[in-house]
């Protein structure tokens, strides 16, 4: 297993004398630390500090019970903190190891996995999907004159930005492909093995034809389906190797066991999430990750370093880019409900598409997810900046990562 990289806490010093307390370092990059009484990595101190009142307005207005903010520049972290509680029935305080429910901010983390298995040669984007999942090879798209067959074949490369036709049975506008969604229980919510899933997914109609429609959809749960094929193991162990364990994410699993329960946070665990997927149903890929907000630092920071953290290199530089850059041009739909106006979609990440246009400060290039629990975060390469924001409030996910951002921009003074 490998050991925990070193991250460096900033500490506020009364004085200019006073010795500066650091904790470990996210980036293996040696940079030195010119900061003023006020400034920490071109950071303001005092302006990160509104940060907490803002916090503790939202858990006042019920928006949510807590939450942990946590923002990096340039590999060294200048704000983490706690607010409010762990529980819904506010009886214990936050605490930074807190557990949340990534949901779809497991998405991601697939879908650079994904990235290195083509850039390892065994995976390319424009596989046809069928080549690797043959449950899907007759596939049809639903049209108001009966079902029609594909114009073009489903890609590897529509799975990892969703223009693969799919949809989920809770967002689509078709009253019959969320009947069918549901009743062949595509989604996961009750038990169910990757291969009995994909053959009755096989059967179902696309709602658009591939690489036309950006759709929210299904589409990284049949992604780690399917490189679960490639790399001939479940996806459980080919993340834990291939990113985890390097990473330092040991906080990151897919089921909570005894010794997790106390540090949950949000809703009360349940018996399912109490069980080991495997053997049992599929892992989700889009969406059935739990973790720690330091935890999905590592893993955000490796993707703001250009691919590589602590001296190992995950992704080349120019992947990164690929990643980060437009996949949906000339293609209906919009990342809106999640990303706001402005974005586009890579691969695996909502992408900025201009400094302007977004309801808050950014960069173009800078890339973002979130989940449907009330995670999120974003990864600004071109200010070398990651921030995390952790919330168990779904219903007010937008606003609250919206104003966390526009306070962390707020901060930046050089």
């Amino acid at each position: 297993m490998a050991s925990f990289p070193r991250l460096r806490f900033a500490t506020f010093s009364l004085i200019a004398a006073a010795v500066s307390l650091f904790a470990p370092r996210v980036s293996a990059a040696p940079f030195t630390t010119t900061a003023t009484d006020d400034d920490v990595q071109g950071m303001s101190r005092s302006r990160l500090a509104r940060i907490a009142p803002a916090m503790q307005a939202q858990i006042k207005e019920d928006l949510f019970a807590g939450s942990i903010s946590l923002v990096a520049r340039h590999g060294e972290v200048v704000h983490f903190e706690t607010h409010g509680f762990l529980d819904e029935a506010k009886s214990k305080p936050m605490r930074k190891d807190a557990l949340f429910r990534l949901a779809s901010m497991t998405k991601p983390i697939v879908t650079v996995a994904a990235m290195m298995l083509v850039e390892q040669g065994r995976l390319s984007l424009n596989d046809p999907v069928s080549k690797w999942l043959p449950e899907l090879k007759d596939l049809k798209v639903d049209s108001p004159t009966g079902d029609v067959a594909l114009t073009q074949p489903m890609l590897v490369h529509d799975l990892m930005r969703h223009t693969a036709g799919f949809t989920y049975s809770d967002r689509t506008t078709s009253p019959r492909l969320k009947r069918l969604y549901q009743d062949a229980n595509i989604e996961a919510r009750e038990d169910i093995l990757g291969d009995e899933m994909l053959k009755r997914l096989g059967k179902i109609p696309l709602l658009h034809q591939p690489g036309t429609f950006w759709e929210y959809a299904i589409t990284v749960d049949v992604l780690g389906l399917l490189i679960e094929r490639v790399a001939h193991q479940p996806l459980d162990v080919l993340l834990k190797e291939s990113l985890f364990d390097s990473l330092g994410m040991k906080s990151t699993v897919w089921w909570v066991t005894p010794d997790d329960v106390p540090r949950l946070a949000g809703a009360p665990v349940t018996p399912r999430l109490q069980q080991n997927p495997s053997g049992r149903t599929y892992f989700k890929g889009g969406g059935g990750l739990l973790g720690t907000a330091d935890d999905y630092l590592k893993f955000a920071q490796m993707m703001v370093n250009g691919g590589t953290l602590d001296g190992k290199r995950y992704l080349s530089k120019k992947a990164v880019e690929f990643m980060f850059s437009q996949h949906t041009v000339g293609m209906g739909g919009t990342t809106m409900a999640t990303t706001g106006p402005g974005y586009g979609f890579g691969l695996g990440f909502g992408v900025r598409l201009d400094d302007g246009m977004a309801w808050v400060p950014g960069s173009k290039g800078d890339a973002m997810w979130a989940g449907a629990a009330g995670t999120s975060f974003w990864i600004d390469p071109r200010e070398g900046l990651v921030g995390i924001l952790m919330t168990y409030g779904p219903t007010t996910r937008v606003q609250s990562r919206m104003t966390f951002k526009n306070l962390v921009y707020g901060a930046m003074v050089k």
